[in-house]
């Protein structure tokens, strides 16, 4: 008998999470025409607020490699009424732009993901929520965990 609720025991988990993860996904509509929809599950951790996702939404793209490129856009939250949970979207994307050195023209070009401009795009660790980001299809979203030193550092006075 032992033997049995060991075997099942892992299968009985994977339904329960199985089921979380779908229960957490009714909030998150599917994906507009002309848009794709991308789910990040995270795996937890000890301490989540030691943690930060960023998020980068992008193309694949052959540039030259000497210009620093991206896209003009932005990532905006949406709240979903009724379930207090915040779903990504990136209504568009480009035009692209991009510093002006001059490259040799017979210079091969190289792929890059070329990313949406400006800082960083930090949200707050959560595993127990998908991560749940609309973007124009043809588009890619990528992402980087970040993770807080234990320790403080104490600022000399003056």
């Amino acid at each position: 008998m032992k033997k049995i609720k060991t075997l099942f025991a892992p299968l009985i988990l994977a339904l329960f999470l199985s089921t979380q993860v779908f229960a957490n996904m009714e909030a998150f509509p599917e994906a507009e025409k002309g848009m794709t929809r991308f789910v990040l599950e995270l795996p937890a951790q000890n301490d989540e607020s030691d943690f930060k996702v960023e998020l980068l939404v992008g193309r694949t793209l052959l540039t030259d490699e000497h210009n620093r490129y991206f896209f003009v856009g932005a990532i905006e939250e949406v709240d979903i009424e009724g379930w207090g949970y915040t779903r990504y979207v990136v209504n568009e994307l480009g035009p692209m732009a991009g510093t002006l050195m001059a490259v040799d023209p017979n210079t091969p070009k190289v792929e890059r993901f070329i990313s949406l401009g400006g800082e960083p795009y930090l949200i707050r660790y959560n595993s127990r929520l998908p991560i749940v980001v609309y973007v124009p299809e043809g588009t890619q979203v990528k992402y980087r965990i970040w993770q807080a030193d234990k320790e403080f550092s104490a600022v000399r006075e003056g």
